[in-house]
């Protein structure tokens, strides 16, 4: 079994609804996210999937979080844009993308700052 890991980044504000506090103001962060991938065995190449390819599937997709108020992107516009809703969304769009026998979405990892962070995996 082997693991391969990506890490990204994105800019993006957000205001966390029902939140006591100042985080429920509209305010920044320049997130980073880490992905890793579950490979039962090796292509040809020696590798269970491509660091390249990987990177640019969840650079795709965190394009729509990217310089966004998340809280006005779909579903972010009715879920609250917590990092673990956030974390759920990019795992299960990667998963459209990149689950495929013997190849699988293991972990989603969502830092909005770089001591702070939640994770979801299946």
């Amino acid at each position: 079994m082997y693991e391969v890991t990506v890490k990204t980044n994105f800019s993006a504000a957000h205001q966390l609804r029902l939140y006591d506090g100042n985080y429920e103001n509209l305010h920044g962060h320049n997130w980073s996210a880490q992905v890793t991938i579950e490979a039962d065995g090796l292509d040809a190449m020696g590798v269970g999937i491509d660091f390249v390819k990987l990177k640019k599937f969840a650079d795709e997709i965190l394009g729509e979080l990217d310089y966004q108020n998340i809280n006005e992107v779909p579903p972010f516009d009715e879920q609250n844009p917590s990092a673990e809703n956030i974390a759920r969304w990019l795992f299960l769009q990667l998963k459209e993308k990149v689950n495929a026998p013997g190849t699988r979405v293991k972990r989603v990892e969502i830092y909005e700052m770089e001591s702070c962070g939640a994770s979801y995996f299946e």
